[in-house]
């Protein structure tokens, strides 16, 4: 029986055999695969892919990867995002048909990563859900807003003199070892409790550099709110070239979940130097100091995705802070100029402030915001008031002092309350202020309290008049975040505390005496009257 059995099922499973091969096919899938024509220090030249498009991302051995940058008819040149140590001649290429992208998302706060999305803080691999283009097209001006919320930074010469508004674009220039990045970090830490997030992306620098910078961050508890992104000196120079591509990539999710985002690229110097190693590689014919001919391309379509985006489609901004170096104090060079056409201003650093000790180094002269003006908190306009001119007139003053002029009262004086003025601009690093010390000092700065103060003692009278900014109400607070200006009813509240906070300084003397302290040094306070020109004795 059992064998009947066998044979009556046996043409039954060699039937349903026959109907599994009718229904199976090959999975066929044709791929493209080239192979490396030669090898360069971050380039390769490839042959063999005829449907290769521009800015594809292009697969090697050892989990390496390019990007296709040169469509020539006979080969393809090719951005290398790794190490070309393991790449020889003839080794195969295979086309994977996307471009290059990176994660972004929630999870990446508080981390370390490469440009190409991979942790570089031993913390492991980065959970996200999504991806996103390195390259992305900017926002189109129908979709875009007026800069209308200020960007503190907590520095009080530029909140005060060169204020940032949300959305806008504030180049930082100047020599090396002037205190650029510094104002870059310390605006990072003051964004705490402001609903900003911060992505801060270091292009060739030195690994110590950024450990130290790290550090800090970490210290001030910035990392809560700041994501990094991080290419050090001796990487290739694809990586440092998609960095701040990279970046803005993950800056602008957070922009499109409607958040505030700050950006900070540290610097664009090393950027176009690695777009000019790369181009000259790739035989791109050279153009001004070797630079290739879209070297403002590369720079503008980067920068033209910082904005803020209108209402409709979330209301988030993206604020960047492109640093650049000078050399020798040459603001007029080929990249510096490009970078201020695009920019919505610039801050200057001026190796001379920067010697004298008067830190941040900003020259307010050679800086300018063309837009956080119109962001500014009224608070500041109110007071601020004629400030950047009394600066400006007592370097004029100062200058001409030197030659030994005589000089009448009124002179002195001017010359004596500029001094204080740039002495108040003198702030110590990573101790930003909060928008109300800003204010109660620079309302009493404007209205002369400091001026009968000996000069070297104005530095303690400005802490003990910020600590008693506390004792404000918290509706005169709350008026000085507000859209109208100070009344003069609040400005009366506030001279009248700034008065009992300095009066233990000598604020309460007689102006006659200012004249003693005006030409004091603005560091150390030593006495530089000039000599009175004998000539001009009767």
């Amino acid at each position: 029986m059992e064998v009947n059995k066998i044979n009556h099922t046996a043409p039954d499973v060699f039937t349903q055999l026959l109907k599994a091969r009718e229904k199976y096919t090959f999975p066929f899938e044709p791929r493209e695969v080239g192979y490396i024509t030669s090898v360069s220090a971050g380039i390769v030249k490839v042959s063999g892919l005829p449907s290769v498009g521009f800015e594809e991302l292009l697969k090697f051995s050892g989990d390496l990867y390019g990007i296709a940058y040169n469509i020539d008819e006979d080969e393809i040149g090719v951005i290398l995002l790794g190490d070309d140590s393991m790449l020889n001649v003839g080794d195969e290429v295979e086309r994977t048909e996307r471009v290059m992208d990176i994660p972004v998302g929630q999870t990446l706060i508080g981390r370390i990563l490469n440009p190409l999305g991979q942790a570089v803080d031993g913390e492991g691999a980065i959970p996200h859900e999504h991806r996103l283009p390195i390259e992305r097209t900017a926002a189109a001006i129908m979709d875009r807003s007026q800069v209308s919320v200020p960007l503190q930074t907590g520095l009080k010469v530029i909140d005060a003199l060169i204020p940032i508004g949300r959305g806008q674009r504030e180049l930082i220039l100047g020599d090396r070892q002037t205190g650029k990045t510094a104002i870059a970090i310390d605006t990072i830490i003051n964004q705490a409790d402001k609903n900003v997030i911060c992505v801060y992306c270091a292009i060739g620098q030195r690994a110590s550099t950024i450990a130290k910078l790290i550090a800090n961050l970490k210290e001030k508890g910035a990392m809560a709110y700041t994501v990094v992104v991080v290419t050090e000196g001796n990487d290739p120079p694809g990586l440092k070239y998609i960095a701040p591509y990279a970046a803005t990539s993950i800056a602008e999710y957070f922009m499109e979940q409607g958040s505030d985002v700050l950006i900070v690229y540290d610097d664009l110097t090393h950027h176009a130097r690695a777009y000019r190693e790369l181009s000259l590689l790739l035989r791109r014919p050279p153009g001004r100091e070797a630079f290739p001919g879209d070297i403002f391309y590369i720079h503008s379509r980067l920068l033209e995705r910082s904005t803020h985006l209108s209402e409709e489609l979330g209301g988030g901004s993206l604020t960047a802070l492109p640093i650049i170096e000078t050399e020798a104090q040459n603001i007029s060079a080929y990249i510096p100029t490009n970078l201020i056409s695009i920019t919505d201003g610039q801050i200057y650093l001026s190796p001379k402030l920067f010697e004298l000790g008067i830190l941040p180094a900003v020259d307010v002269g050679k800086s300018v915001s063309r837009v956080g003006g119109k962001a500014q908190l009224p608070g500041y306009r109110s007071v601020t008031g004629n400030l950047k001119l009394a600066y400006a007139q007592f370097e004029e003053l100062e200058n001409y002092s030197r030659f030994g002029t005589r000089l009448d009262e009124e002179t002195k004086k001017t010359i004596a309350h500029g001094k204080r003025i740039r002495n108040w601009l003198v702030q110590e690093r990573l101790q930003p202020l909060s928008v109300v010390e800003q204010i109660v000092v620079l309302l009493a700065l404007t209205k002369g309290y400091f001026d009968t103060i000996p000069l070297e003692k104005t530095r303690d009278a400005e802490a003990a008049l910020q600590k008693a900014s506390d004792e404000l109400d918290a509706d005169i607070i709350q008026r000085l975040f507000s859209k109208g200006k100070l009344s003069d009813e609040d400005q009366e509240t506030i001279l009248g505390l700034a008065k009992i906070a300095l009066s233990p300084f000598g604020a309460d003397k007689e102006e006659s005496k200012t004249g003693e302290k005006a030409t004091s040094n603005p560091v150390n306070g030593e006495n530089h009257n000039p000599p009175e020109n004998p000539a001009s004795v009767d």
